[in-house]
């Protein structure tokens, strides 16, 4: 690795993987985490700071800023995922708590700070629902003067997970969104059509769950309960989920992108909370009739090499 380590700061709502993303993202010696937002999403926001200090502390991390931010998203009511990372977000594990506190400032006066302070641009990693990107943005727009680029873990260009089109972190706060897309600043889209795709082999899981390191067998723990196999072969594997857009930061030649137009839906029904992307190669006949509409080019992911992520994600956590 040559140059200096990637200034980054990551706002999650940390369930499974978003664990998963911190384990990664301290460890890497091409990343220097300037600070971890929590926000609602997962699980309720004062879980999301708890899971989130006792990650820190099986990382090895060091004194790294955690703040508490939105409890709920900006107009829907709060709608956690505990029916996928369980009662406490991180798979019921049982983890104690940590001595480790969060700051005394809310996220986003957290994320202005750092941001501002950084000596040079950073990257804004959000791994959740986007409520505390919005009103940063909203309250702050100065901060776009020092964010390099946004590299966020949401959206689908297929399906989704929420909705048949709508990905969870969207959708959970679909105007949060859409107030992203109003950065004007570099995007990259960490969507459901390479999010899924990113999986570590049983053997591997296997090895990590066995390991007496805790941060290790975190991991194992982690990737376990993400995908349990539960046909033939007992022994279970799981998928990078949101480590994998940290896994794009620190290596982006693994990711294949393409700068496509796309927006939210924001309206009532069962299209809202949807990313539409649009990869027509030219206009259709609703521009030709009612004009071009201004949409937010952004980096969409649309292929990953699996293999690379997996392997730069092992030998990351386990160096």
């Amino acid at each position: 690795m040559t140059g200096q380590p990637i200034p980054v700061v990551i706002d999650c709502d940390t369930g499974v993987d978003d664990a998963l993303a911190l384990l990664f993202a301290v460890r890497h010696p091409g990343l220097d985490v300037r600070a971890v937002t929590c926000v609602a999403g997962n699980t309720d926001v004062d879980q999301v700071v708890r899971n989130t200090l006792v990650v820190l502390d099986h990382a090895g991390a060091g004194d790294i800023p955690v703040a508490r931010g939105a409890a709920r998203p900006l107009i829907e009511p709060l709608r956690t995922a505990a029916h996928v990372h369980g009662a406490d977000g991180m798979g019921d594990l049982g983890l104690p708590a940590s001595a480790r506190r969060p700051v005394d400032v809310d996220a986003v006066t957290l994320l202005r700070r750092e941001i501002l302070a950084s000596p040079r641009p950073v990257t804004l990693i959000p791994t959740a629902p986007l409520t505390n990107i919005a009103l940063l943005l909203r309250t702050f727009p100065e901060v776009t003067r020092n964010i390099q680029r946004i590299v966020f873990m949401g959206g689908a260009v297929a399906v989704g997970n929420a909705t048949p089109v709508a990905e969870f972190n969207v959708w959970h706060d679909p105007e949060a969104a859409a107030i992203l897309l109003t950065a004007q600043v570099p995007i990259t889209m960490y969507g459901l059509d390479v999010f899924e795709r990113v999986v570590v082999p049983a053997a591997d899981v296997r090895r990590l769950r066995a390991s007496t390191e805790p941060r290790l067998r975190l991991a194992g723990e982690l990737l376990a309960h993400r995908h349990p196999e539960v046909s033939g072969d007992p022994t279970p594997t799981g998928g990078l989920g949101d480590a994998g857009a940290i896994c794009a930061v620190a290596d982006p030649e693994g990711l294949t992108t393409a700068l496509l137009p796309v927006e939210v839906s924001l309206a009532p029904g069962p299209s809202r909370g949807q990313t539409i992307v649009d990869r027509r190669p030219r206009p259709g006949e609703s521009e030709i009739h009612h004009g071009i509409r201004q949409q937010a080019l952004v980096d969409v992911g649309l292929d990953v090499d699996v293999e690379r992520y997996v392997q730069l994600y092992l030998a990351t956590v386990e160096g």
